[in-house]
């Protein structure tokens, strides 16, 4: 069995002065998978016995970036979907292994007043032709922070978030597109009436106090292997960052 770990920490530095490194030596995950690590290269050494590390920087300084920590060795690695456009902000790292695709997103944020919404469409769709390509050869496990809450049963406040970035009509449906071309939300798979159970809580208005949240921290995983999908879990007792870390058990 292995355990698959996902966890946006909204600043690796931040994070690695809290719990990160408690939490990360208990789980004991196969593979752990970072979002949001905000550093650019050489400005941290970090190192982990028994894992390959590997980092994809945003351009920009303090903003964006992924990092994924593996026990196994992949086949290959890669970083970005090889589009020019989309490949300045280090929000992709894509994992080969022998029988399946493994891949962290930290999929942008479509902003106050949707400035970047037209970018985003224009990206789920670059984005999800990129992961179907993939399918197309073996099967796919994308985990990461997706920047949605699908339905109104992953938001505290569906009525009131409407239009607002991560829950727009435009962002759900591009959502309810990836799924329908071969790809399953695991979480829902197991608990598709589960209530109340969040990954991101704002720092404003005591949000996470009142659990009012929301669940945009995903793994995604291709209809051919979703059989092997044991468990997902989402890590809402563990703190440091404003989103909390999800898991899937895989066999």
């Amino acid at each position: 069995m292995s355990k698959f770990i996902s966890w946006n920490v909204n600043g690796l530095r931040a994070v690695l002065g809290k719990n990160f490194d408690e939490f990360f030596d208990s789980i004991d995950a196969d593979i752990f998978c970072l979002q949001e690590i905000k550093l650019s290269e050489g400005q941290l050494e970090l190192e982990k016995p028994g894992y390959q590390i590997y980092w994809n920087y945003a351009e920009k300084k303090g903003y964006s970036g992924t990092a994924i920590f593996t026990k196994n060795e992949p086949v290959s690695v890669s970083y970005g979907i090889g589009i020019e456009e989309h490949d300045h902000e280090g929000r992709v790292i894509t994992l080969e292994f022998e029988d399946y695709y493994f891949i962290t997103c930290y999929t942008p944020n479509s902003q106050n007043e949707l400035k970047r919404l037209d970018y985003r469409m224009t990206w789920e769709d670059d984005f999800r032709g990129y992961l179907c390509k993939l399918n197309e050869k073996k099967g796919v496990i994308l985990c990461g922070d997706l920047n949605v809450a699908h339905e109104e049963i992953d938001l505290k406040n569906p009525k009131t978030n409407r239009k607002n970035a991560g829950f727009t009509d435009e962002e759900r449906a591009k959502m309810t597109e990836l799924l329908s071309s071969g790809f399953v939300d695991s979480f829902r798979y197991f608990y598709p009436d589960q209530t109340d159970i969040y990954s991101w809580w704002s720092y404003r208005f005591k949000a996470r106090e009142k659990n009012a949240g929301w669940r945009i921290d995903y793994f995604i995983v291709s209809e051919d292997i979703k059989d092997r999908m044991k468990d997902a879990k989402i890590h809402t007792d563990v703190f440091g960052s404003d989103h909390c870390p999800i898991e899937l058990d895989f066999e």
